[in-house]
């Protein structure tokens, strides 16, 4: 049982209606799936309705996410990288089981996604990803990350991305609280958390 129970439709507010409304459509389409009428996209995910509670932010949060991403900077490899790292060190079960899928379609492989729990020193990572793994990790741990690392990174990125790096770990981990705090269900046929 969640500790603040997602909304159901006849609960929203009309703010939170017009916010919400969109999302059950735009995943599925950012992941090249426009089938509405499949099971899965017909209903919120339930971090949404979890949001919903408070309707004054989840419009805005709403714009916010979706420029992140689907306007961001990053490659969409780099960027699920970020967030199932962050998923891992939050120990989210709702952010891990959804990333998985995105990383999944974005065109990260299995083993890659197998490596995210054992992190920057597994074997196998090409030089940007253990870059961004230990940026992710050391944002986690320090808030901030490191100068061999930035320097490092600044290598490889160009400064917007450098700027999306940071906040991409700062969304997938003050999601993963949210999920983590108020005990959001993930939903059926996502993949679970590794156990180490």
């Amino acid at each position: 049982m969640a500790r603040l129970p997602p909304l159901e439709e006849q609960e929203w507010t009309d703010r939170a209606r017009q916010a919400i409304s969109p999302t059950i459509r735009s995943v599925a389409v950012m992941m090249g799936d426009d089938d509405i009428s499949r099971p899965e996209h017909q209903k919120p995910l339930n971090i949404l309705l979890t949001l919903a509670h408070n309707d004054q932010l989840i419009g805005p949060f709403l714009q916010w996410a979706a420029a992140l991403a689907v306007d961001g900077a990053l490659d969409r490899r780099d960027a699920e990288l970020l967030a199932l790292r962050a998923a891992w060190n939050c120990r989210s079960e709702f952010e891990w089981g959804h990333h998985v899928e995105y990383a999944e379609y974005f065109g990260l492989t299995r083993d890659e996604i197998d490596r995210v729990p054992a992190g920057a020193e597994a074997p196998g990572w090409v030089p940007h990803q253990v870059a961004l793994l230990r940026a992710a990790d050391e944002l986690h741990t320090a808030s901030v990350i490191n100068d061999a690392t930035y320097a490092e990174l600044t290598a490889m990125f160009n400064p917007a991305q450098l700027i999306e790096l940071v906040m991409t770990v700062g969304q997938y981990t003050m999601l993963s609280m949210v999920a983590n705090t108020f005990e959001v269900a993930v939903e059926p046929g996502l993949e679970g958390l590794p156990r180490l």
